[in-house]
């Protein structure tokens, strides 16, 4: 199983192209609020950038274990899998991720969960972002 990994993130401009593209193929928007990585700058003209996404924890995933109805479970590999069937918005996984990569955008709507599918490293144009083959999971 492959994970984001955002080890070059020396390299970013802040061009956002990984949010853009998140939102639109996964959630079909074109608000960088509904990308489930998030690009942030410690500030000043000088600060660099810094990528905030699921580092799919391959041990203890605390989202799914602070989900009460099971919507979110483990994905082989690392990271989740998110069922918005049985979702209820109660915010718990966004509260126990560690990272605070899961957030939500409204009162009634699911939770914004990377699923791990790379396509904000396959266009990122300064290759900060990349999908990394895990080893030794479970």
């Amino acid at each position: 199983m492959k994970i984001l990994k955002s080890e070059d993130m020396n390299k970013c401009i802040g061009c956002f192209t990984c949010q853009r593209v998140c939102a639109g193929m996964n959630h079909k928007s074109y608000s960088d609020t509904e990308s489930a990585i998030r690009v942030r700058t410690l500030g000043g003209l000088t600060g660099k950038f810094f990528a905030i996404h699921c580092f799919a924890c391959d041990d203890e995933r605390a989202c799914v274990t602070a989900c009460p109805t099971g919507a979110l479970t483990e994905r082989n590999g690392g990271g989740v899998i998110l069922n918005e069937e049985i979702c209820i918005k109660c915010k718990k996984c966004a509260d126990a991720c560690i990272v605070k990569a899961i957030h939500f955008t409204g009162e009634h709507t699911p939770p914004i969960v990377c699923k791990q599918c790379g396509i904000c490293a396959r266009y990122c144009p300064h290759q900060c972002l990349k999908m990394e083959e895990r080893v030794n999971v479970k």
